[in-house]
């Protein structure tokens, strides 16, 4: 078994939600996504939202063109985030759906069909 990859526990309940979503398949633009996502790329505006609308942790992980997306957060709202629509038409041109696609249409929320804890 692969080692993966601990969570942190937060003192107040939260909510996961588990995305998925394809990029173009093109090895360049899955390149530049990711390095929009490194340290060095990834807009301070964006991380700072994430965070104010209660988004605890983000993980994207990634296998060929297809992404998942793995989030906890202690929120019961959504809110606009500071550059939230130029982010995501920055990140429209390597993602395999309309330009014109917000968030929420992009990434398709996946169903849970197995649970396995003490």
């Amino acid at each position: 078994m692969t080692e993966g990859y601990r969570s942190k526990e937060y003192g107040v309940p939260t909510k996961r939600f588990v995305q998925t979503m394809d990029l173009k398949d093109d090895s360049e633009l899955i390149r530049k996504y990711r390095e929009a996502h490194d340290q060095e790329h990834f807009w301070d505006e964006i991380k700072e939202g994430i965070k104010a609308v209660g988004i605890l942790e983000m993980e994207i992980y990634i296998l060929g063109n297809r992404l998942v997306m793995i989030v906890d957060a202690a929120m019961e709202r959504l809110a606009t985030l500071p550059r939230q629509e130029e982010w995501e038409k920055h990140v429209a041109e390597f993602q395999n759906c309309s330009a014109e696609a917000t968030s929420d249409e992009k990434w398709q929320m996946m169903e849970r069909m197995f649970y396995l804890y003490e």
